[in-house]
């Protein structure tokens, strides 16, 4: 395939399916509970090593001592 070419997955040729009343209330009701609750982001993490994530960094030690996940 070259890179010219368009690519399409079968989401987007699929034709689009029509949901019954009760799942799109559904999504509705949890698309309202999203927006209500904001985006906080991720939780902190408590009483964590601290420093950059160790298995992206390969630091697998601290101050000497092996660190066991």
């Amino acid at each position: 395939m070259s890179d010219t070419e368009p690519t399409t997955t079968a989401a987007e040729t699929a034709p689009a399916r029509e949901l019954p009343p009760a799942a799109q209330r559904a999504l509705a009701e949890a698309a309202a509970r999203r927006a209500a609750r904001g985006d906080a982001g991720p939780p902190t993490e408590r009483h964590g090593r601290g420093g950059l994530e160790p298995v992206r960094y390969g630091d697998w030690e601290i101050k000497g001592l092996a660190v066991d996940f």
